[in-house]
Order: structure tokens, then C-alpha cells, then sequence
């Protein structure tokens, strides 16, 4: 049994995942399975991984899905199918790693030790640094229930980021290089014990990008497991690499921030604050997710 099976879903961003991959086939002191799931890039990286990385299982997509749709594929493949359905012999951790990753040699060993000497953790996730050397604030997050999303949109985040109550949209009251429990990392590294998925699924395919990860601790956390942030852990990530080609890419945001808004807080909400939040996601989304907060809440795909 592997100690950990590795997803990447890739899109257009040949040249970053074969970065990605060398980093990731330098780890030492571990053992691991990777799966790279290709959505349908026309940059040449399905080839690319072939000609490279032949010990690599590649799902070449004839059609981009969404990052939650091939990360499941990735799953599945590797044995994790659903609640109650994981293979014995899957990998004891999966890994969902983005493309424009890189690893330091020892970083895939020290997050399954860290993961191996707390067995309540049901995720983790490494300090993300991005290429100006700054933190990637979405490593560690609180949960966007609606007053804490009021926080950080309306800027009290931005003015008193030492504060536990209002910087907890990002955890800005802590030192980056803490170790602590959180609400949830970002898929760019969101390692997940095996348990985890076997108690709670999959990702949620309603999602097409973003909102997918914190959706998935969100329902780890409700099983009771815990989320932690392991700060002594670097990782570099070049952040949106893929997306910022997208137009797509801002629209489905404030989409998956409706959905996980609607699944997780609509029936606690009461109807004056619904009635602002739904504002509020129209002003920051625009005319284009008018029809989404007309529909019918889109159905969980998880299980």
C-alpha cells in the first residue's frame, strides 16, 4: 500500500506540471502513486506526460469538466469511489496537488508524518508560498459562513488582521509558520486521510472550480475529523496559473460561494440576512449569476 496517491488535474499549464512533476518524483522517504487527469489541454501536456513521466497514470479528458469532476476520476482510479466504497489496498492518504506546484524534496514525508502523529487529522495542508515569496492566504481559511464572509468583504479583515474575529476569513492572527487546526486548506494541497473518505465522499461535483475544497473539509469537519495547517512546511505555488486564462474563472467563484452558501447556512439563515447575502453575491458576481440565484439550489454530487 502506497503512503500516498497523488491527483493532478491539469489544464493548459504543460509547462508548470512537468515543473511539478520533476519536484514531485524528487520526494524521498515516502511512497506515492500519481494520476495526472488532462481536461482537455491543447498545449501538448497529455503528451508531454507521456514522453516524461511514463510511470505517471494519465487521464487524458476529451472535455474540461471542472476540477472537481477530474480529481474524482484521479480518486477513483486510485481506489476511493465514495462513502463506504475505498479499496483496502488505496493509498493510505490522497493528495489533490495542483499543476503550478513545486516540492521540496521532503515535503510529501514530513506532511505524512505530521498526518501519521495525529490521527484525528482527516486533512492537512502545507505554508503555500507564492513566487513574490509572500504567503498564499487561502492555505488556511475559516469557514465563509456569513458574518465571517462580512468581515472580509467589507475590509474590518484589512483593519484589524490580528484579530481572532474578524481576520478568521484567512487566519491573519497567526503566525505563518504556526501549526494549527483550521476550517480548511486549499486543493492546491489538500491531503486527505483515507478514513476521511470513506465517512464523507468525494468532491462536490456542483462545483465547476473553487469552493470544492472548503466544501469537502466542511463535511470532513462535520464527521468529525479535525483540519490542520502545518506552517513548518513549505510548498511554492505560482497561483492560478490555470485560471487566470479563464473567463470563466471569476463567474464560477461567486457561483461556488452561492452554492456553498445555499448547502451549508440558507436553512440557519434567517430571511433579512438571506436576502443580503444574496445581494451581496449579485453585486460581486454580476448580471451573469442572476439566473443562478434564481435557480433551485444545484443538487450534492458527492456521495
Amino acid at each position: 500500500m502506497h503512503d500516498l496517491g497523488i491527483v493532478i488535474v491539469n489544464w493548459n499549464t504543460c509547462n508548470l506540471l512537468d515543473r511539478c512533476l520533476a519536484t514531485v518524483y524528487a520526494s524521498v522517504g515516502v511512497t506515492y502513486r500519481v494520476v495526472v487527469v488532462d481536461n482537455a489541454s491543447t498545449d501538448g501536456s497529455a503528451d508531454m506526460v507521456r514522453q516524461r513521466y511514463p510511470q505517471a497514470d494519465l487521464i487524458a479528458s476529451e472535455t474540461n469538466d471542472g476540477y472537481p469532476v477530474g480529481n474524482n476520476r484521479g480518486l477513483r482510479l486510485l481506489g476511493y469511489r465514495g462513502v463506504g466504497d475505498v479499496d483496502a489496498d488505496a493509498p493510505r492518504y490522497a493528495l489533490l496537488l495542483n499543476p503550478d506546484t513545486e516540492l521540496p524534496p521532503d515535503a510529501l514525508a514530513r506532511m505524512v508524518a505530521f498526518m501519521d502523529a495525529h490521527p484525528q487529522a482527516g486533512v492537512a495542508g502545507p505554508r503555500l508560498i507564492l513566487p513574490d515569496g509572500t504567503l498564499d492566504k487561502a492555505c488556511r481559511r475559516g469557514f465563509p459562513t456569513p458574518l465571517v464572509s462580512f468581515y472580509h468583504y467589507s475590509g474590518l479583515a484589512k483593519l484589524f488582521p490580528k484579530s481572532r474575529t474578524f481576520g478568521r476569513y484567512n487566519m491573519t492572527f497567526a503566525p505563518e509558520t504556526t501549526v494549527m487546526e483550521v476550517d480548511s486548506v486549499v486543493g492546491a494541497y489538500m491531503q486527505v486521510r483515507k478514513e476521511a473518505i470513506h465517512a464523507v465522499g468525494l468532491l462536490d461535483e456542483a462545483f465547476f472550480m473553487y469552493g470544492e475544497d472548503i466544501d469537502w473539509a466542511h463535511r470532513i469537519k462535520q464527521a468529525g475529523w479535525q483540519v490542520w495547517y502545518v506552517g513548518e512546511v513549505i510548498v511554492h505555488h505560482v497561483k492560478r496559473a490555470a485560471s487566470r486564462q479563464s473567463a470563466k474563472a471569476q463567474f464560477e467563484f461567486w457561483r461556488a460561494m452561492l452554492i456553498f452558501y445555499r448547502k451549508h447556512y440558507r436553512r440557519t439563515t434567517p430571511l433579512p440576512v438571506h436576502a443580503l447575502v444574496l445581494l451581496a453575491l449579485l453585486a460581486k458576481g454580476g448580471r451573469k449569476l442572476w439566473p443562478e440565484i434564481q435557480r433551485p439550489s444545484v443538487p450534492s454530487t458527492s456521495q
